[in-house]
């Protein structure tokens, strides 16, 4: 659980800090309710189905990186 709360602590300093982060997570929620909005239809095409799988591989590689920076902010820290 303390794990949690210094990745919390470090997203929230990188969202305050650093604009690349900030657009990352910006682009991660746009991405997150594109996909609700694909998911609350009553029924999906192959082509809403496509797009949702596309959206969802996009959101994750997007996750991905906003994860590598913090990471390599975590490491900057300790090494500096």
């Amino acid at each position: 659980m303390e794990n949690h709360t210094q990745d919390d602590d470090l997203k929230a300093h990188l969202l305050a800090t650093n604009e690349q982060f900030r657009a990352l997570a910006e682009q991660h929620a746009q991405l997150k309710k594109q996909i609700e909005a694909i998911e609350s239809k009553p029924y999906l095409t192959s082509a809403d189905e496509t797009e949702e799988q596309r959206l969802k591989k996009l959101k994750l590689r997007v996750k991905d990186q906003m994860n590598e920076m913090m990471s390599q902010y975590r490491h900057a820290a300790v090494a500096g």
